[in-house]
């Protein structure tokens, strides 16, 4: 295994996640925005990366505030 590769693959993955994923939240948080379905308060938000291979399936939780707190 070349870890120069790994490493330089898997983070061009997370980069991926991380854009894209801040994009599609962005675009449903401005939309509901728009629609008046903006729920007060955090957003609960989770995140899962499966590795099917490798039998791997890591979940992070966390909270997206929309307003000021």
């Amino acid at each position: 295994m070349s870890e120069n590769n790994f490493n330089m693959s898997l983070r061009k993955f997370l980069k991926t996640v991380g854009v894209t994923s801040q994009t599609e939240i962005e675009k449903a948080v401005r939309k509901a925005q728009a629609d008046g379905t903006l729920p007060k308060g955090p957003l609960t938000a989770k995140a899962v990366i499966t590795l099917e291979p490798l039998g791997l399936t890591h979940e992070v939780d966390g909270q997206i505030f929309t307003q000021d707190a």
